[in-house]
C-alpha cells in the first residue's frame, strides 16, 4: 500500500525467509514495482500465502495492470484489513505474514555496479493463521498446498511434508569419524 493507499498485490518469485529470532522475510524485485516502491515508501508490506487452490487468481495478480488499478479485483480476491500495518492481506489465504520494513539492499553485480534489483527486508509483527490448518500447535502445509515458483512457467505444489531431526554433534556421519 502507498503512503496515499493505493493497493497493489503481486506474486513473488523471489521471496524467502532469512531469520527466525526475529523473523525476517523479505522479497526481491528485478526492477522498482509498485510493490517494493510501496514497502520502501510506508516501511510495511504483507505477504500472504500461495496455495493450490489460489494458483489461478494468483496468477492474474501479476498482470501488468496501470498503477491504481486493482489487483485484488482483477484476480477476484478480497482485501483483507491487517491488525498491526496498513497494507492488507488476501482473505482467501490460510496464513499471512505482516510485516515493517527493516532494510533496503540495492543489489550489485560483480564488479560492485548497482543493478535494477532491490532486496525489501521486513520483521515479521503479526501473522494470520486459518484455525482450519492447525493441529496440535503446528501449521499443517500438505493440507495448505502451498506453492513455490520453479523457474519459466513451472510451480511445485507441497502435497506432503516429512521431519528430519538434527543430528548430534559430533563425528563425520559418512565416516563415522572426526575430521581434521
Amino acid at each position: 500500500m502507498s503512503e496515499g493507499g493505493a493497493l497493489n498485490l503481486a506474486p513473488y518469485s523471489f521471496f524467502n525467509g532469512f531469520s527466525s529470532s526475529p523473523q525476517i522475510v523479505g522479497f526481491a524485485s528485478e526492477s522498482v514495482k509498485d510493490s517494493a516502491t510501496f514497502a520502501i515508501e510506508t516501511g510495511e508490506f504483507v505477504w500472504s500465502m500461495a496455495t493450490w487452490a489460489l494458483r489461478d487468481r494468483m496468477n492474474l495478480s501479476s498482470a501488468g495492470l496501470p498503477r491504481g488499478e486493482s489487483e485484488f479485483a482483477y484476480a477476484g480476491l478480497a482485501a483483507a484489513p491487517s491488525k498491526l500495518v496498513r497494507p492488507p492481506r488476501v482473505a482467501e489465504s490460510p496464513a499471512a505474514l505482516e510485516c515493517k520494513v527493516t532494510q533496503v539492499v540495492r543489489l550489485l553485480n560483480m564488479e560492485g555496479l548497482e543493478t535494477p534489483g532491490t532486496l525489501v527486508l521486513g520483521q515479521v509483527i503479526g501473522m494470520h493463521i486459518d484455525e482450519r490448518f492447525m493441529k496440535n500447535g503446528r501449521f499443517e502445509l500438505a493440507a495448505v498446498q502451498p506453492i513455490a515458483r520453479c523457474g519459466y512457467d513451472e510451480y511445485a505444489v507441497v502435497e506432503r511434508v516429512f521431519s528430519l531431526k538434527r543430528p548430534e554433534s559430533g563425528g563425520n556421519a559418512y565416516g563415522g569419524g572426526k575430521t581434521a
